[in-house]
């Protein structure tokens, strides 16, 4: 992936967002792992973080080939967290959800970019803590966020009462 480019997502771009929640969600279901299994996220999650301005995506050759939604901000299902502690303070702190990569495009770095971007968004907003949960079972997620310097801080849950583990990279 030596030409690809990372951008704020625009309208245009939700049904490639939308497509690779898709991919996403079959990938997880053959894998076993029913994150994202409820349907979400989906094109109104990809329209609603676009028009909140917090949707970036991996672009190569005018084709989207990786998403996620990348912020500074606040979390609450991060208030509290179980079998752990997280270890940077502070009411906001990066924060990166959604992330989905083509299959064309996993291995080659695409999700690595993307963490890259919420580490340089977190320090550009004078703060040092970046944060992403996954599912327990969702094992490539989980190799790429300790690959990319993020630690197993614990468990948290999400609003819809699922637990995942967390996440916590110290810039």
């Amino acid at each position: 992936m030596d030409g690809f480019v990372v951008r704020k997502a625009r309208a245009e771009d939700v049904p490639a967002i939308a497509g690779l929640y898709d991919l996403a969600r079959v990938g997880l279901r053959e894998r076993g792992v029913d994150q994202w299994q409820d349907g979400t996220p989906n094109g109104d999650s990809a329209r609603e973080d676009v028009e909140s301005g917090i949707s970036w995506v991996l672009e190569e050759d005018g084709a989207v080939m990786a998403t996620a939604a990348v912020y500074v901000g606040h979390e609450p299902t991060y208030d509290l967290i179980w079998d752990g502690t997280w270890r940077g303070t502070g009411e906001r702190y990066g924060i990166i959800h959604r992330l989905a990569v083509s299959p064309e495009a996993r291995r080659h770095g695409a999700a690595s970019a993307l963490m890259d971007l919420g580490a340089r968004l977190t320090r550009q907003a004078g703060l040092s803590v970046l944060r992403c949960d996954t599912h327990r079972d969702n094992l490539p997620m989980r190799r790429t966020l300790e690959r990319n310097g993020f630690v197993l801080r614990g468990v948290i849950r999400l609003r819809s009462g699922a637990l995942r583990v967390a996440y916590e990279k110290l810039l």
